[in-house]
């Protein structure tokens, strides 16, 4: 860690993060959970809400992507995901679905501003967002995509739509 110059779990606790919060909405797979964690990790970011049928630490699963960053990570369980997104509405947040759906902004095209905070929803795997918390976003964004395939894995998509946002609020 040293040689890497990288923060120990505490130091990182304490250092400023990135004002995106990630909102995981039934998602299923342990490893895409686990790898949200650590993309939260890698990017500072404040914080995860696991929301339904998404698991939580600790597990196995989760681990074997997390690598640690559920230690490094703020997290909280809610059951409903529309709660979640009510009380990050009520933190200022501005909600945005990453979704393949009507009305969605090409992700290139969106400009985050740069004093704003930020709520990136991922869906699940299969079925994505739900329709309910559809109905509660401010924005929805999509990736282009232009291969076969109808959508990229969600730990992907995490990793892309964080490190666009990153690097159009702070690099630019």
């Amino acid at each position: 860690m040293d040689q890497l110059q990288r923060a120990d779990v505490e130091t990182f606790k304490n250092q400023e993060k990135t004002a995106i919060t990630l909102v995981l909405d039934n998602v299923r797979s342990m490893h895409n959970v686990g790898s949200a964690f650590r993309t939260a990790d890698g990017f500072a970011i404040e914080k995860i809400f696991l929301c339904g049928i998404t698991a939580t630490p600790p597990h196995r699963e989760i681990e074997k992507t997390a690598l640690g960053a559920t230690q490094s990570i703020p997290w909280e369980h809610v059951k409903e995901t529309t709660e979640a997104i009510s009380t990050l509405k009520e933190q200022g947040y501005t909600i945005i679905a990453i979704e393949q759906a009507e009305d969605s902004i090409l992700l290139q095209d969106f400009v985050p501003a740069k004093d704003a905070k930020y709520a990136l929803v991922f869906g699940n795997e299969v079925n994505g967002v739900d329709e309910e918390v559809m109905q509660q976003i401010d924005h929805c964004i999509e990736i282009p995509q232009f291969g076969t395939k109808h959508s990229f894995n969600v730990s992907v998509t995490i990793g892309i739509v964080t490190w666009d946002f990153i690097q159009k609020s702070k690099f630019c």
